[in-house]
């Protein structure tokens, strides 16, 4: 059910030969964001991954990197405060505007003007949120499984998928893991014993990050703001990218998006659950590239 073979060629980068680390304030807060930063083209754009334990650009990210830098853009994954070798943080606030704050500051010290923006579930608010605070710097947006907070139409909210990815948060176990990454993707026999036993010891190794992501719920259960009322001031063409089976984010809250933003379209994926970019990897990179070359 996966476009792309696990056994791809091995590329000529890896993941600690790009990293980079940079220096930024938000809110007169200063943060020391890791970063992975692939190709060397003129366009760049930047990834964003989820808010899953454990996740980080590069592994959200690794089936996309080598089209794109074929294509020959500049590919910046950022790992936003509490997720990877990111300081960490204790949210009390909007996260979706902490992390577009974040994203602005690496950019501005990488003297950056303009980038296309691919956001993953968490990483959809945080792209949608930077687009609001600075329009003249995005060029297109893709939103995958996220873009705007607030409740489902269809679903219990809070749904299966975020109840599962709390209580792992809590309780960062293998089983807890594995069914947490059941419902994250449609087919999780995809999914190797090797990759489950990387992820949770990726978790472990940040603590930090998990007994910080609590503590942020308790501070503030709505971490990811509704922005649905001010979709209409997105004028970046927006492709927004769902899985029919999603079962963290349901479909129609990119149907929301489709309404709310003018100039956008939607793409959806069957047999496919959050992770429209690893599961269809393939078709995934040539949607989004097309979408972007035009």
């Amino acid at each position: 059910p996966l476009d792309t073979d696990p056994a791809m060629t091995t590329p000529a980068y890896t993941e600690a030969s790009t990293t980079r680390f940079a220096n930024v304030s938000v809110d007169e807060t200063a943060y020391r964001i890791h970063y992975n930063e692939i190709g060397s083209g003129e366009r760049v754009v930047v990834m964003l991954h989820g808010s899953g334990p454990g996740a980080t650009g590069w592994a959200n990210f690794n089936r996309n990197i080598d089209p794109f830098v074929a294509a020959g853009y500049r590919v910046l994954l950022i790992d936003c405060p509490g997720w990877g070798q990111s300081d960490p943080v204790v949210c009390t606030g909007s996260r979706s505007d902490l992390n577009a704050g974040v994203v602005r500051g690496v950019l501005d010290e990488l003297g950056i003007d303009k980038v296309d923006l691919v956001g993953n579930s968490m990483g959809g608010h945080s792209a949608l949120a930077f687009a609001l605070a600075n329009p003249a710097r995005v060029g297109k947006l893709v939103l995958m499984g996220g873009g705007t907070g607030g409740p489902s139409l269809y679903a219990p909210m809070p749904t299966e998928g975020i109840k599962l990815l709390q209580g792992l948060y809590r309780d960062p176990t293998i089983d807890k893991l594995k069914a947490m990454m059941n419902v994250f993707v449609y087919d999780a026999s995809a999914l190797t014993e090797e990759q489950m036993q990387m992820r949770l010891a990726n978790m472990l190794s940040r603590r930090d990050h998990l007994e910080n992501f609590v503590k942020s719920l308790a501070a503030n259960p709505r971490q990811f703001p509704d922005q649905n009322a001010r979709l209409s001031e997105i004028a970046a063409p927006t492709l927004i990218v769902w899985g029919r089976d999603d079962r963290f984010v349901p479909m129609d809250v990119g149907l929301r998006l489709l309404a709310g933003i003018a100039n956008s379209q939607l793409h959806v994926f069957a047999r496919c659950g959050h992770w429209a970019q690893w599961e269809h990897a393939d078709t995934f990179n040539e949607l989004v590239l097309a979408f972007l070359a035009r």
